[in-house]
């Protein structure tokens, strides 16, 4: 009996051993491979001074209107996440990518994720560039944003755009988010360890080869960083502050939404309420994922400039 006893303790301690040893070597080779990536993340776009600190955005294209884009919530690197997009309006449009703090090669800001805090920078970082006059264009989340936008800027926004953006009173907005849970996968190091397992985590337009490394190493560089917690944590605050919100009458809004959105109960219905008062209001819908971008890119383009025509 105590032969067997003492057996059983070592094997527990040689598990407890291999465990730690396990989570020490995730934690070592996290640290070491960012180390590494920092020095091959390829600068793009141009840095804008706001608040203090450096927002990045792109603006490709010549054309006479502005678009500007926002993207959803977590996208590692909204610049090329968009690319797809971009390239399809850039012939057209001038495009102007934001990349919210937190996001992309933008700085980490202390200022908390709230909905005023995120308008008011997006909004100077457009000062910053003199760009008074644009169509905003929103994707996911962005839709809560975009909408507090325009009630704020309303003389400044000539149209809205939203691709299976956010509504303030769709479900699921009222779940706690996990955030001490997310921080504790970064700084263990197993975030990088779940997306090196589970290659879907890492979601990306059809793009080069190149291009498809630069977003998977600025989502391990981004994921859970202290922005991205602070918005998830802001979720339910944020919707709430967006319910008694509406899209301005006479302002053109047009939603490209997925036909089939199984997540979310009457997801078509939301969006049509939401324009039911509106002069100029549509909603189109395709097939395909939330990412509408990443594979209607061009049918998004070819009726979103349908749309703007009809209204002139």
């Amino acid at each position: 009996m105590k032969k067997l006893l003492v057996f059983m303790l070592k094997s527990i301690g040689a598990l407890v051993a291999a465990i730690g040893l396990f989570i020490a070597i995730v934690f070592i080779a996290d640290i070491i491979s960012s180390k590494s990536e920092q020095g091959k993340i390829i600068p793009y776009g141009q840095s804008v001074l706001v608040d203090g600190k450096n927002m990045n955005v792109t603006i490709q294209g010549k054309g006479e209107e502005t678009v500007v884009l926002l993207p959803g919530f977590g996208t590692a690197a909204p610049a090329l996440d968009y690319k797809p997009l971009v390239d399809e309006l850039s012939p057209f449009y001038r495009v102007v990518v934001i990349e919210p703090f937190g996001y992309g090669l933008s700085d980490v800001t202390e200022k908390e994720r709230t909905v005023d805090n995120m308008v008011s920078e997006i909004h100077e970082s457009l000062q910053r560039l003199h760009i008074d006059r644009y169509i905003l264009m929103a994707h996911s989340i962005s839709g809560i944003y975009g909408l507090d936008y325009v009630n704020k800027y309303e003389n400044e926004v000539s149209a809205f755009v939203g691709i299976d953006s956010s509504v303030p009173t769709q479900g699921g907005t009222d779940d706690p988010f996990p955030a001490e849970t997310y921080k504790l996968l970064k700084k263990s190091g197993f975030s990088r360890l779940l997306m090196k397992l589970t290659t879907d985590q890492l979601i990306t337009p059809t793009v080069d080869d190149q291009t498809r490394e630069q977003i998977r190493i600025l989502t391990l560089k981004n994921m859970f960083n202290p922005n991205i917690l602070s918005e998830g944590e802001h979720f339910i605050s944020n919707f709430k502050a967006a319910v008694k919100l509406t899209f301005p009458t006479n302002l053109p809004v047009i939603f490209f939404l997925q036909a089939n959105d199984t997540e979310t109960e009457g997801w078509i219905p939301l969006h049509e309420e939401q324009i039911k008062n509106s002069v100029h209001g549509k909603v189109m819908t395709f097939e395909g994922g939330h990412y509408l971008h990443h594979t209607r890119s061009k049918e998004i383009e070819e009726n979103f400039r349908e749309f703007m025509n009809e209204i002139k």
